[in-house]
């Protein structure tokens, strides 16, 4: 897994893929060019669209388990996903608004255990929230669910 969110500019096709002013479609694009990249069949590459932490705001609710002080600021968090019409994979990838910067911009403590607090809180709700929420990471999980149908 790679971040959309600055990802380097020697990756495979990067500045082709700046042409794509729609995200999922640049997203896909340069997952497709990382696999050519490689060419290894069995590799089934993903960029989290734009950031780790737009899983993360598939519920922001989940940050008052380790946040609970901060519920006014988790609130200020649900309102930006609705603002991308509830769709925290389109929280873009700005310097200072991209989603981790948004999070760690209300609660700052984030910034100090975002590894190991983030992804604990991602997978609260499970798998199956997260696919519903982020609609590109549940692509990606669905190509990986047919590689093994049992």
């Amino acid at each position: 897994m790679f971040d959309l969110y600055a990802l380097p500019s020697d990756f495979p096709n990067f500045e082709v893929a700046q042409k794509y002013t729609d995200p999922y479609k640049r997203v896909e694009f340069l997952e497709k060019s990382l696999a050519d990249d490689m060419n290894i069949s069995k590799f089934v590459p993903y960029l989290q669209l734009h950031e780790f932490e737009a899983l993360l705001l598939a519920n922001p609710q989940n940050l008052a388990i380790e946040y609970f002080d901060k519920i006014t600021e988790i609130k200020e968090l649900e309102k930006i996903v609705t603002a991308h019409n509830n769709n925290p994979e389109l929280i873009n990838t700005g310097r200072e608004t991209a989603p981790s910067k948004r999070i760690i911009k209300l609660i700052p403590e984030y910034k100090g255990n975002k590894v190991t607090v983030g992804a604990e809180l991602a997978g609260i709700d499970g798998i199956t929230t997260l696919k519903q929420s982020c609609k590109h990471f549940g692509d990606w999980v669905a190509k990986l669910e047919q590689l093994n149908p049992h």
